[in-house]
C-alpha cells in the first residue's frame, strides 16, 4: 500500500515557474514508477510525466517537453515536477500516481495508487 501525498501547487503568473512534490508513504516507494498527471475543468485526466524507479528513465507528454521536469529522491520518498514557462493551458488539477515496474507509463489505468490532487492556476 502506498499513499501519495501532493503539494506545491498555487497561483502564477504566465511564464513563471512551481515545483510540485509528492511525498509517499511506505517503504517500497523505490520500486515504483511515479508518474504526473492533470486534468483540467471538464477533460479527461491527461498524462504529463513519469519516471522509472530508479530515476534513470523519463516520459514527457509531448506538448509539456522542454517545459516540466520530473524526477524523484527515494531517500526522501518523494517526486518532483518542476514546471517552468507556465502557460494558462497549463492550469489543472495535477495528480501524482504510483505504479508497478514497466507499466505503460501514459495510461491512467495502469497506475494503482493516486493522490487528492493539487491546484495550479495560470493567469494570463
Amino acid at each position: 500500500q502506498v499513499q501519495l501525498v501532493e503539494s506545491g501547487g498555487g497561483l502564477v503568473q504566465a511564464g513563471g515557474s512551481l515545483r510540485l512534490s509528492c511525498a509517499a508513504s511506505g517503504r517500497t516507494f523505490s520500486t515504483y514508477t511515479m508518474g504526473w498527471f492533470r486534468q483540467a475543468p471538464g477533460k479527461e485526466r491527461e498524462f504529463a510525466a513519469a519516471i522509472n524507479w530508479r530515476g534513470s528513465s523519463t516520459y514527457y507528454a509531448d506538448s509539456l517537453k522542454g517545459r516540466f521536469t520530473i524526477s524523484r529522491d527515494n531517500a526522501k520518498n518523494t517526486v518532483y515536477l518542476q514546471m517552468n514557462s507556465l502557460k494558462p493551458e497549463d492550469t489543472a488539477v495535477y495528480y501524482c500516481a504510483a505504479g508497478p515496474h514497466g507499466l505503460q507509463y501514459g495510461a491512467v489505468r495502469e497506475y494503482n495508487y493516486w493522490g487528492q490532487g493539487t491546484q495550479v492556476t495560470v493567469s494570463s
